[in-house]
């Protein structure tokens, strides 16, 4: 049975399950998500792992942050807790937004140290390719804010507040940040306006990428692209699967994480 804990950061509860033995499995989930939707796999290795299945801030039982944060300060929090609370490096298993994070972290000196293999699963962070649609709403975002420029600052706040809560300007937005407001809304704006095609050179780390190949969120494309640049990433796609593969073939995706964590 999974046992239920907390580790604080910067006065924030940050809840996590912990369930299995072995050698650590740290678990990210992906944006809008939880730790709840990664338990399943982290049951299915628990008996080779000590999984720990984090709620990032923001998400599941963890509150939101003191203010917007950033993919470093996700990344932040992470480092903080591995040095914290592993006397040994961790492998890393994680999903869409649990990516983004991943790659910044091994991206980084600390990174090198505290991280062995990393599993990444229907990954953020590359720079999507857009559709006409897109450029459209961008630039009618743009038009809508042009009025506002030339008031002082904090005018300018109070009405372009005013014009984020408006059905037209959430119109523009994705579905994502639709439901979102306050500290998450802008949170959610700095994680996916950031794309971390730098990072990938300065990845050594063992790298799976475990890919759905019907995933619409993150295309196949996008993990190749990680592929090619990360040196030791190897790319595998798992038929009739989409984003959240591990839940849509669940036995399959546990063992191929199996025989890569135990490899």
């Amino acid at each position: 049975m999974a046992e239920t804990l907390s580790y604080q950061y910067e006065k924030t509860d940050v809840h996590y399950k912990k369930v299995g033995a072995g050698p650590p499995l740290l678990i990210l989930h992906g944006w809008g998500s939880s730790g709840r939707v990664m338990m399943p796999v982290a049951e299915q290795l628990s008996d080779i792992r000590m999984c720990y299945v984090l709620d990032l801030p923001g998400f599941g039982d963890t509150a939101e942050p003191p203010s917007a944060w950033n993919i470093d300060d996700y990344t932040d929090m992470i480092e903080e807790f591995i040095q914290s609370e592993f006397g040994e490096p961790v492998d890393l298993l994680v999903h869409s937004f649990g990516g983004r994070i991943t790659l910044k972290l091994c991206a980084r000196p600390a990174g090198k140290e505290l991280v062995n293999k990393v599993l990444i699963t229907g990954g953020a962070g590359m720079k999507p390719k857009r559709s006409l649609s897109f450029y459209i709403k961008k630039y009618t975002a743009i038009i809508l804010k042009a009025p506002f420029v030339i008031l002082p600052h904090a005018q300018k706040e109070k009405a372009l507040a005013k014009l984020r809560d408006t059905k037209l300007w959430q119109s523009l937005g994705s579905s994502d940040y639709s439901k979102l407001s306050g500290v998450m809304r802008e949170t959610f704006v700095k994680s996916v306006t950031e794309y971390l095609e730098p990072c990938l050179p300065e990845i050594p780390h063992e790298v799976l990428l475990l890919w759905g190949n019907d995933d619409q969120a993150t295309p196949l494309y996008q993990g190749e692209r990680m592929e090619k640049g990360i040196e030791n990433a190897a790319m595998v796609t798992i038929e009739n699967a989409g984003h959240y593969a591990f839940l849509d073939r669940p036995k399959h995706f546990a063992s191929i994480a199996r025989a890569f964590l135990k490899g």
